[in-house]
C-alpha cells in the first residue's frame, strides 16, 4: 500500500521487513532516522528476533557486524562521510572475509572543511574495499535496494553499500510502495551462510595469508566482481517480476522517446548515479524541444562497474557528460574514470561535469545550460558547474 514516508523511516521499515538478527547503530547526520526508527521498531517488538546494539564508535558498529555476520546472522549498519571513513581498516576486512553485511551509506561530503551536506565523496573513497556499491535515484528505489541487497549479498557472500543521497533523500518524504512481509519473505528466504563460525565445527577465518598465496586471494576477489555483475542483473529482474516495479538496474538507459536503445549519433549521452538522474529526467524533455537531444544513462551499480552495458548505452553517440560528485584533486571526476575506461577506443568526446559539491543545489537551469553547452561543442574536458570564480581569485 502507497504510505507517505521520509526517506529514512522507508528505509528502516524496507530493513525490518528483511528480518535482520543484529542491527549496529551509531548515529551520525544524515543517517541517524534510520537507526532511530530501526530501535522503535526493536523496542516495540514490531522487528522480533532482533538484537539491537549501541555502539561507541562506527569502527565499533562495523567491527560487531563483521562478528555478528561471521557468527552467521543477518546483519544491518548504516553511516555516512567521516563515519565511513572511521570504518575504513574494518570495511577491508569485512570484504576479505566475504560477510554478507548489508550497510546504508546517507551521502555526505567529506571535510575539511566540515560540510554535512550530499555529495558522493564518501562512498566512492571506499570503491576498492570490495563491497559492492549500489546507487539509488529516489526513495522508492532505495527502499527496494535494501531488500535486493540482502538478496544478493548472500548469494555471493559480499558486504554491499546501498547508496542514497543524504538529505536529499533520506530527509525527503515522498509517497512509497510498501511491499507486504509475505512477498519478501518469498522473495528473500532465510539466510544460510556459506561460512561461518559454529562452536561444535571449530574452524578460522581471516588467518595469515604469505606472499605464495595473497595475489591468488586477490585474483579470486577480482573474479568474483565479475559474476557479481551477472547475479545484480538476474535479482533485479526477479524483484521486478515478484513486485511488478523495475529497481536496481544496473543500467538503465531512457529518453523523451523511450528507454532501453543506445545513444544514437547526434545525442549526447549522459551518465550519472543517484539523484541527480532524476532531475535529468525532468529536464531532458525540455532539452529535446530545444533540439538538445540526450540519451540518459543512470548507473544503479557502481561495484562492480558495468563496463560492457554502460558502453553499449553510449553506442554512437556524439559526445558523453558525466555528472561527477565527486573529485579525485589534481586529477577530476571520480565517476568520470570508470566511464572513460569503459569507452576506451570508441573515438568520443567525454566530459567530466563536478557537480553538486557539499550539497550546493543542481538546478535544472545548471544541467540545461552545460548540456546546451556540450551539444554545441563548448564544454570543456573537466569543468565545474557554477563554480564561483571570483571566490577561488580570492582563495588564490
Amino acid at each position: 500500500m502507497p504510505e507517505l514516508l521520509e526517506g529514512s523511516q522507508a528505509i528502516a521499515r524496507a530493513v525490518a521487513l528483511c528480518r535482520p538478527t543484529v542491527v549496529c547503530a551509531y548515529p551520525i547526520s544524515p543517517q541517524t532516522h534510520i537507526v532511530e526508527a530501526l530501535s522503535g521498531l526493536v523496542r516495540t517488538g514490531k522487528l522480533a528476533n532482533c538484537d539491537y546494539i549501541n555502539v561507541e564508535s562506527e569502527f565499533a558498529a562495523m567491527s560487531v557486524s563483521i562478528g555478528a555476520s561471521a557468527a552467521g546472522g543477518r546483519v544491518y549498519t548504516a553511516t555516512a562521510s567521516q563515519g565511513l571513513l572511521y570504518m575504513a581498516e574494518a570495511i577491508y576486512n569485512a570484504s576479505g572475509l566475504k560477510l554478507p553485511i548489508v550497510m546504508t551509506v546517507a551521502n555526505r561530503a567529506i571535510g575539511a572543511p566540515i560540510n554535512i551536506w550530499n555529495d558522493q565523496s564518501d562512498s566512492l573513497s571506499q570503491r576498492d574495499s570490495g563491497w559492492l556499491q549500489l546507487y539509488a535515484v529516489d526513495n522508492q528505489e532505495a527502499l527496494d535496494l535494501h531488500i535486493i541487497a540482502y538478496r544478493i549479498a548472500e548469494e555471493l557472500s559480499l558486504p554491499i553499500m546501498v547508496c542514497m543521497d543524504g538529505f536529499v533523500l533520506t530527509h525527503a518524504s515522498d509517497v512509497v510502495e510498501l511491499p507486504t512481509q509475505e512477498q519478501v519473505d518469498a522473495f528473500l528466504p532465510p539466510i544460510k551462510p556459506l561460512e561461518k563460525l559454529d562452536i561444535a565445527e571449530p574452524r578460522s577465518m581471516g588467518m595469515m595469508a604469505g606472499p605464495d598465496v595473497f595475489t591468488e586471494t586477490k585474483y579470486m576477489a577480482h573474479q568474483v566482481m565479475f559474476h557479481a555483475n551477472d547475479v545484480i542483473k538476474r535479482v533485479t529482474r526477479e524483484f521486478e517480476e515478484a513486485f511488478g516495479r523495475p529497481s536496481g538496474k544496473p543500467v538503465r538507459v531512457w529518453g523523451p522517446d523511450g528507454e532501453d536503445r543506445p545513444a544514437r549519433q547526434g545525442e549526447v549521452a549522459v551518465i550519472g548515479m543517484g539523484s541527480v538522474m532524476g532531475t535529468m529526467q525532468a529536464v531532458a524533455p525540455t532539452l529535446w524541444d530545444r533540439g538538445v537531444r540526450t540519451r540518459l544513462i543512470t548507473l544503479g551499480s557502481y561495484r562492480p562497474f558495468p563496463a560492457t552495458s554502460v558502453r553499449q548505452a553510449i553506442g554512437a553517440a556524439d559526445r558523453v557528460v558525466v555528472l561527477d560528485r565527486a573529485l579525485t584533486l589534481g586529477v577530476g571526476g571520480v565517476l568520470s574514470f570508470d566511464v572513460r575506461r569503459s569507452m576506451a577506443r570508441l573515438g568520443i568526446p567525454l566530459h567530466s561535469v563536478v557537480c553538486g559539491l557539499g550539497g550546493r543545489p543542481i538546478t535544472e537551469q545548471s544541467l540545461a545550460e552545460t548540456l546546451t553547452r556540450a551539444k554545441a561543442g563548448d564544454l570543456g574536458e573537466l569543468e565545474f558547474m557554477d563554480l564561483k570564480t571570483e571566490l577561488v581569485g580570492k582563495v588564490g
